[in-house]
């Protein structure tokens, strides 16, 4: 699902900007950025903890 999502971003992200300077749209490119945009998404997720932080003891 982080693959289908990061995809739909990048591609929105590039059809605004594109239009946005006046440039030619490529599909291609969003492909490739939203395929990376993913990896890096699935590599952070997996070296953040999912186990809370202990509270420390104030006596």
């Amino acid at each position: 699902m982080t693959l289908v999502w990061s995809l739909l971003l990048v591609f929105m992200l590039n059809y605004v900007v594109s239009s946005i300077l006046a440039v030619e749209f490529s599909a291609s490119t969003s492909v490739v950025l939203g395929i990376i945009f993913a990896i890096l998404v699935i590599i952070i997720s997996s070296v953040i903890p999912n186990e809370p932080t202990p509270e420390p003891d104030h006596h």
